[in-house]
């Protein structure tokens, strides 16, 4: 009996938690990780330390897996091509992974599909930069097509002065995007799924809560958000999956525009598992890492219904507390219905280091539900109060 052997480049928390997904299917999953230490290294036996950047490291990875996906965006287009032509399956491909790899190549696809995009231009030097700002007006944001993530790579310009304090950027890439500040009432993600067959399903759209560029909440399904405008943003996601031959998961994350064409803007593509769709690990009957398995090794896809009436995710960052794993008992009593995911990764000022999942059933208030994640989240993240860093109880007088 032989199953497949999936090949995760990357060795972040996204490969980490595609592993219990693989160990469900019976499939074997092997990473090429960036570090012994990296987050997917104790969840996987099989990963080896290579540079993605590598093409020699990359085909000496690829020739021993049955399917080639990713973590991350930032493999090389040309050493994909490259391993492509040699027959290794690469999912998704590098003809449509470039469109989540590069913001100027996305602009120009949504353009070309008809789908609603934000003004944007590509500028070549500051003076490109200073009239695209007085042709819209200012403030306008400017980022760097590729690398950019969490709010790297991106700068909200307000001025011609400003633009012209940009000389950094342009000298080491060009062109770069520029785009209007889109004026919008909240952040949306349409999360789907596509088989190199073309099967494709969707789940719902969720309301994203962005803080300082980073994800800090999703709810789904979006509270209050039109039928019509969801309906248009899933088909809309679907739309860029099916053009561009996405296989595997992809996000669209979106700019709620009320009044504005069909009620909202492309913001950005991913083309792997993302974090505006951890909710479905414990709100979905098919979660985001299950789904991107079974896409890309062409399987049936799963249901992508809601198991409750919401579902609720908190990120949690590293804080005050070093030792999160003493933390955890307070964390788990607080609310047993909490689920909490821990990434494995050491603890530092800002760094993503889990979430918490949550479910509501029938007549679940997500406001509620929200405040309760958020209360299991800081616990995890500031310390349970009343105990040292070891985790064991501290004595009242020593707070007296």
């Amino acid at each position: 009996m032989s199953f497949p052997v999936i090949g995760v480049v990357g060795g972040g928390q996204l490969a980490r938690m595609m592993a219990p997904a693989a160990t469900a299917l019976g499939l074997e999953l092997r990473v090429l990780a960036e570090a012994e230490d990296v987050s997917a290294v104790p969840a996987v036996p099989f990963a080896p330390v290579g540079d993605y950047r590598s093409l020699e490291d990359l085909r000496a990875f690829a020739r021993e897996v049955d399917v080639l996906t990713f973590d991350h965006e930032h493999v090389p287009t040309e050493h994909l091509l490259a391993l492509m032509a040699e027959g290794v399956n690469v999912q998704p491909g590098p003809d449509a992974l470039v469109h989540a790899q590069d913001k100027l190549r996305m602009r120009e696809a949504i353009d070309a599909l008809g789908l609603p995009n934000p003004r944007w231009r590509a500028v070549h030097h500051i003076s490109e930069l200073v009239a695209f700002g007085d042709e819209l007006g200012w403030p306008v944001v400017l980022k760097t097509p590729r690398g950019g993530y969490d709010g790297k790579g991106v700068r909200v310009l307000r001025s011609a002065a400003e633009a012209e304090e940009c000389d950094d950027w342009f000298g080491t890439m060009s062109p770069l995007l520029a785009e209007e500040m889109v004026g919008f009432s909240r952040e949306l993600s349409a999360l789907v799924a596509r088989t190199p067959s073309g099967e494709s399903r969707a789940w719902p759209v969720v309301h994203t809560i962005q803080v300082n560029g980073v994800c800090d909440e999703v709810i789904a399904p979006a509270p209050e958000l039109d039928p019509a405008v969801a309906r248009a943003a899933q088909q809309a996601a679907l739309t860029v999956a099916e053009s561009l031959g996405v296989t595997g998961v992809m996000a669209a994350e979106l700019f709620e525009t009320p009044g504005r064409g069909p009620g909202f803007l492309v913001n950005e593509l991913a083309m792997r598992p993302h974090n505006t769709g951890h909710w479905t690990q414990d709100g979905s009957v098919t979660s985001q890492f299950e789904q991107h398995l079974r896409a890309v090794l062409d399987l049936p896809l799963g249901a992508t219904d809601v198991l409750g009436d919401w579902a609720i995710m908190k990120n949690y960052l590293g804080g005050a507390n070093e030792d999160i794993y003493s933390a955890f008992p307070a964390a788990l009593a607080a609310d047993p219905a909490a689920k909490v995911h821990a990434y494995g990764k050491s603890v530092r000022p800002g760094r993503k280091i889990g979430h918490v999942n949550l479910v509501g059933g029938p007549g679940s208030d997500p406001a509620a539900l929200r405040e309760r994640a958020s209360r299991v989240a800081a616990i995890v993240r500031d310390g349970a109060p009343g105990t040292r860093a070891d985790g064991t109880p501290s004595d009242p007088q020593e707070n007296a």
